[in-house]
């Protein structure tokens, strides 16, 4: 009799048709094939190779006394044993949809536990047969089926016993809504639950789940830099304020709040608490003057840091709006159209600007424009990021600024004034070694608009909370006896 290399001791030989070898086995001996062409395969139908994929996957099921053969149940229990209960029988049913049903029995002799204090008590009846999903194998669905036990509790009286594999009344095992929260990171929730036969709702209430846990579990002790920032969520001015931890070790979403006002920001200092607070030694942020007051309350001890992304973004919007004047006055007076599509050319920076852009810049300065005075202007301004000490870098802003004031270019003149304005907070870049950086906090931003772009928006605020909670938290994982990932 023919063996296959599947298993060494299981004899699949005689489920397989005839001159057709069992998929991604190989046979001691060559598949017979037909006499008259033995190039062509075998001539089987698509109900053959069904009918031998139920008799081989039958053997996973069925008592086998061949030694070294391995069962479903012997599966369960090397890696989701429960202490206290035994699978006793494992059933493939072969119907409209296949599935694999095991049994679940209290060990003889157990006592239930009060699901509220934990403690073994006395039986006192039994509730009907219930069904909980656990992972599938094969994607073929698995289904745990036990008869619910109600216990007499000397304090809670007589109440449901407690389930070691799944929570409440939730039909889901809680190793499945581990399972499906780590794919719910990779992939939309839609197509988890496509995937896995399960429902959307079911993959929310999964990853809600280890959400929550997550929070609960995660550590805040060694928190030292925090990014402050708002993020869109919806049409219009639908905003939420999102806090981030930017420190070199672990950049992660630690909060956030609807609505981008001062009682935002002020409710997560009052959630963090104040010792925590007080350990933060730095806070990037953008020129939001709600969020300056609530910070220069809140995080006294923490240097508040307004760094190069959001003043050299300030600049670049001041740029263009001059570029768009100017060619409005050009076009109106009759003038050649220099300006026209030189949007990108001079936003960029010279280092940047590709082999082509080059020679147009040159061509372009040339012209005594009022953009081109500006962007001269930024240019020069570049060079405040390359000192190291506050004080030479503080005497160069107050000679630029009193430069760009004297320029007659409005919006070049409204940057000075905002940086006049918050130059000390401007100058904490220095003072912090150039370490930390709101471009850090756009970054996880880009994730997080990526995230709720993804899922095509969401309905309620409370699941786009999970959702970023889930993507960028960096929050603990449940503890299971099986690692998927």
């Amino acid at each position: 009799m023919r063996r296959s290399v599947c298993s060494p001791f299981v004899d699949y030989s005689s489920t397989v048709p005839a001159g057709y070898p069992l998929a991604g086995c190989s046979s001691a001996e060559p598949a017979s094939v037909s006499p008259t062409n033995s190039d062509s395969p075998p001539a089987v139908t698509i109900q053959k190779y069904e009918h031998a994929f139920h008799l081989v996957f039958w053997d996973l099921l069925k008592p086998n006394a061949d030694r070294g053969s391995m069962l479903v149940k012997t599966i369960l229990n090397r890696i989701q044993k429960f202490k206290g209960f035994v699978y006793t029988n494992v059933q493939f049913e072969d119907s409209s949809s296949r599935r694999i049903i095991v049994d679940i029995k209290p060990r003889r002799g157990s006592k239930g536990r009060c699901h509220k204090c934990m403690k073994r008590c006395s039986g006192y009846d039994h509730l009907e047969q219930r069904l909980f999903d656990f992972i599938p194998i094969w994607n073929i669905p698995v289904l745990f089926r036990y008869t619910l036990r109600r216990v007499k509790c000397p304090v809670h009286g007589v109440v449901v016993e407690f389930l070691p594999w799944a929570q409440g009344k939730s039909h889901l095992c809680n190793s499945f809504r581990v399972f499906l929260a780590q794919w719910g990171r990779l992939l939309s929730w839609q197509q988890v639950a496509d995937r896995f036969h399960v429902s959307w709702d079911q993959v929310y209430c999964a990853i809600k789940s280890v959400v929550d846990w997550g929070l609960e579990h995660r550590d805040l002790e060694h928190v030292e830099a925090i990014g402050v920032d708002e993020i869109s969520i919806g049409k219009g001015s639908s905003f939420a304020t999102v806090v981030y931890q930017i420190d070199e070790h672990c950049r992660r979403l630690l909060w956030i709040g609807k609505d981008r006002k001062a009682k935002t920001l002020l409710r997560f200092f009052h959630e963090f608490g104040r010792e925590r607070t007080e350990k933060i030694i730095a806070v990037c942020s953008d020129m939001w003057k709600p969020y300056l007051k609530v910070i220069a309350k809140k995080a006294v001890n923490a240097v508040n840091v307004l760094d190069r992304f959001h003043i050299m973004k300030m600049f670049n919007d001041a740029l263009d709006k001059t570029r768009r004047q100017e060619v409005s006055r050009l076009e109106k007076d009759g003038f050649e159209p220099v300006l026209k599509n030189t949007r990108w050319l001079i936003a960029k920076r010279q280092e940047n600007l590709t082999a082509q852009q080059r020679p147009r810049l040159k061509e372009l300065l040339q012209y005594n424009l009022t953009s081109v005075r500006a962007y001269l202007l930024r240019e020069d301004f570049q060079q405040f990021w390359e000192y190291v000490s506050p004080f030479w870098a503080e005497k160069f802003l107050k000679e630029w600024i009193r430069k760009a004031m004297l320029s007659k270019i409005e919006p070049i003149k409204k940057v000075a004034r905002s940086l006049r304005k918050h130059s000390p907070l401007i100058l904490n870049w220095f003072i912090t070694r150039r370490q930390y950086s709101s471009g850090i906090v756009e970054a996880v931003n880009g994730c997080a608009k990526l995230t709720i772009r993804n899922a095509h928006g969401f309905r309620r605020f409370e699941t786009m909370e999970y959702a970023l909670y889930h993507r960028l938290g960096e929050l603990p994982m449940p503890k299971s006896t099986h690692i998927f990932f």
